[in-house]
């Protein structure tokens, strides 16, 4: 690589971004450990039963394979953040990256299921500090008037790793052992590595000092949480599950206390006084929501309901993640170039259009039917994405970059998990059935978010009448 394309430490001139090939090769770097991160997610879900029977394991106990790998990221997503602004958003990035490839090499040589999900919390840790630092990165990489192509770009990738990752999983066990699941981070990451080291720009860092006690009270928060909801599915476990949120709920309120007396808190209470950012994080949310709990109703309703075999149904799901890989770059470009509030509203509405159409399907549709309503559901989170992102990543302060990634990421998990636990819940209480009032639940979800989106632009505009005067 030509020494042209090494990027000097550019604490303030970060404000235009690097130059067009530094850039690219920047990107490169930062989607190679998004995809890798998120593959992490994608290709353990396929290998659960293989991995259990060759650890000798049960199913329950494999399951910690992967809720170990989400709950390290959970946790580690604010602290992350907050180490990134304080140490420099580089230096994170690049400690997450030889820690997930480090882990990952531990998870192929593991020789027990405890060793690999040990392994699998430190892989998580490594995948919070890449997942949590990009956003920041890419603020740092682009200039402003493109930043929405670089979170374009983001979605897309996200969004290929979850399309291909059943794929990638499916094709490496059949020509060998699981360990090669997490074998295949090892090239990605080592010229990930190789690629931050040279191009990504140094960033300012900040004086703050780190909150452990303030860490440590996010920890037990989201932990109980996430633990909570997943077990909420649970009949057995519902009272254990209902307990876990209500003492969440109790430290939550603790942890905000705690965090209203800091300067620089690691909950960003301070960004979240915005009221963009604040409207683009609920907005995120709840779309969020509404596309975990269609995406895991969604094939009991095929399969149960309507009498699509597993493979049909994989198929006629794809097209919801396809077609995010297309119109997610398309998206954050429109956020550039036209008003970002307007093109997330109309993604809503069009996810929102997608959910109704789904949650009324006949009794006995067609492929066809089915095809063109999860393609709509598809378009319109794309389309939403990409602005609802780059509105929550540009509404903070240059220098508090760091925190609005770790809100962007924190806000994704926090909907994924509720809307993973509410499926569950109408699947419990209503056998395959639920599927189709959870498909309900979650447009109603999504039409929750659209006055709040249109209550944004309104607010956008008070903002910028107020800067014109």
């Amino acid at each position: 690589m030509s020494n042209t394309l090494k990027a000097e430490p550019i604490p303030q001139a970060a404000a235009e971004g690097l130059p067009n090939v530094a850039r690219r090769w920047a990107t490169l770097a930062m989607l190679l450990g998004t995809f890798a991160g998120n593959l992490g997610v994608s290709i353990a879900n396929v290998a659960l039963p293989a991995i259990a029977g060759d650890l000798g394991a049960q199913a329950a106990q494999a399951i910690w394979i992967v809720n170990a790998y989400q709950l390290a990221m959970v946790v580690a997503v604010l602290p992350l953040a907050a180490l990134g602004e304080k140490l420099g958003y580089k230096r994170v990035f690049m400690a997450g990256l030889v820690v997930f490839t480090l882990a990952s090499l531990l998870c192929a040589w593991a020789p027990s299921l405890e060793t690999l999900v040990a392994a699998r919390i430190v892989q998580g840790l490594g995948a919070a500090c890449v997942s949590t630092i990009v956003p920041a990165l890419l603020r740092a990489v682009y200039p402003p008037k493109l930043v929405g192509a670089g979170i374009g770009y983001l979605a897309l990738t996200v969004a290929t790793s979850a399309a291909i990752g059943p794929s990638v999983a499916a094709g490496l066990l059949s020509l060998g052992s699981w360990r090669w699941l997490f074998g295949i981070n090892l090239p990605i990451g080592l010229l990930a590595i190789v690629l931050a080291a040279r191009i990504l720009p140094e960033s300012a860092r900040s004086a703050r000092s780190f909150d452990l006690a303030g860490a440590l009270l996010n920890a037990v928060t989201l932990t109980l949480f996430v633990v909570g909801g997943s077990e909420l599915g649970d009949a057995d476990g519902r009272g254990a599950a209902i307990i876990m949120l209500a003492l969440g709920c109790v430290s939550a309120v603790v942890l905000v206390r705690h965090q209203r007396r800091r300067t620089a808190p690691l909950l960003p209470l301070d960004l979240l006084r915005i009221p963009v950012l604040r409207l683009s994080v609920a907005t995120s949310v709840t779309s969020y929501t509404a596309q975990t709990m269609a995406l895991l109703a969604l094939p009991f309703l095929l399969v149960s309901e309507m009498g699509r075999s597993a493979t049909a149904t994989g198929l006629l799901m794809t097209p919801w993640p396809l077609v995010i890989v297309v119109v997610a770059p398309l998206s954050g470009k429109l956020s550039d170039r036209f008003n970002a509030e307007l093109v997330g509203a109309a993604g809503l509405a069009l996810l929102s259009l997608g959910l109704v159409l789904l949650a009324l399907l006949p009794a006995a549709p067609s492929d066809l039917d089915i095809v063109w309503r999860v393609a709509l559901c598809g378009i319109g989170f794309g389309l939403f994405q990409t602005p609802n992102n780059r509105l929550m990543l540009t509404s903070a302060p240059r220098e508090r970059s760091g925190a609005a990634g770790g809100l962007m990421t924190m806000a994704r998990m926090v909907g994924m998990t509720a809307g993973a636990a509410i499926a569950t819940v109408m699947l419990d209480l209503h056998g395959t059935r639920g599927a189709g009032t959870a498909l309900g639940i979650a447009a109603a979800a999504a039409a929750i978010g659209l006055p709040t989106a249109l209550l944004r632009l309104r607010q956008s505009r008070k903002e910028q009448s107020r800067k014109g005067a």
